[in-house]
């Protein structure tokens, strides 16, 4: 990680303001006539194939530095009917960042500071279960963290970090009520989804064992990616509602009967997955923008700052 700054003390994760060119968040519009007193801002981190700016109306880069270093890329903020968006490539625009390298802390930082209040996450993810097939949509409610090599709080102890030891509740990692309305949105579409789904986090980059995967199975995992996790203890950290759509490319090393996961299957399934993916976002942001989230925010942001022992 580059140097932190050392000029500020963060008491919590309020106070460090990163310097973003021209970050200020655009005018806030709120269909139906609702028009919450905190300004909403959906930041929607682009997985693999899921990265493309153009999904943007209105678009504008940001540079955002943050104390715990770059993020994978420029920030890209727009809209997406109406509402107030910001677009980040999680493995970079040319997706050359490998997940162990992803600089998951400068990433929610930034959305933070770009004044997102809600995260929706792309994934690509391997299936362990026959009924999660690729091309079917996952909202998973349950994470097991297998990653070995990454940084998963701010509250580091380091100069210039968050002051304090946080010591977060993960009893529900992503946000339910996020949840609950991409379901609802999945089903309008009438895509195959799944409702709920144990998502186990591995370090990457190999893909699994055959034995590490029958492992994975024992343990009631549904699907398994190299992202999740350290993001959404991050987002939580961070007191952000946070929400993941994660989209089956294969069935990871387990069975027997089918191809072992490769990348040319991965990629092929990617580009179908990611029309899926958008659609669901396109029908979804300008949902969340006409519910008050004025609660659920506040809630958020209580939870994060109860959680720091200092």
């Amino acid at each position: 990680l580059p140097e932190r700054r050392r000029d500020t003390s963060f008491r919590g994760l309020g106070q460090g303001k990163t310097r973003a060119l021209a970050a200020k968040p655009a005018h806030h519009h709120h269909p139906h006539g609702s028009n919450p007193a905190y300004g909403l801002q959906v930041g929607i981190i682009g997985g693999s194939g899921l990265d493309d700016p153009d999904i943007l109306e209105h678009r504008k880069e940001h540079k955002v530095t943050t104390p715990f270093g770059e993020p994978s890329d420029v920030l890209v903020s727009g809209q997406i009917g109406h509402v107030d968006c910001v677009l980040l490539a999680r493995h970079g625009r040319n997706h050359g960042i490998m997940p162990t390298n992803v600089n998951y802390r400068a990433n929610i930082w930034a959305l933070r500071e770009m004044g997102c209040t809600h995260v929706l996450a792309t994934t690509a993810c391997g299936s362990l279960h026959e009924d999660f097939a690729p091309g079917h949509v996952v909202f998973p409610d349950q994470f097991i963290d297998r990653t070995t090599k990454r940084e998963s709080t701010f509250h580091d102890g380091k100069p210039g970090s968050p002051k304090g030891v946080c010591h977060l509740s993960m009893a529900s990692p992503f946000h339910p009520e996020l949840r609950k309305l991409l379901i609802q949105v999945a089903r309008e579409l009438h895509l195959v989804h799944h409702e709920k789904g144990t998502v186990v986090t591995i370090e990457g980059p190999r893909f699994s064992s055959a034995a590490e995967s029958i492992l994975f199975r024992s343990w009631g995992c549904h699907v398994i990616n190299m992202t999740t996790v350290p993001e959404v203890v991050l987002a939580k950290e961070a007191g952000l509602l946070y929400a993941a759509i994660a989209l089956p490319t294969d069935y990871d090393s387990w069975r027997t009967d089918v191809a072992h996961v490769d990348v040319k299957q991965v990629l092929e399934t990617m580009k179908e997955n990611s029309e899926r993916a958008l659609h669901i976002l396109r029908v979804a942001i300008p949902r969340i923008a006409a519910e008050d989230w004025t609660a659920a925010i506040q809630a958020a942001k209580e939870t994060a700052k109860e959680s720091v022992m200092e």
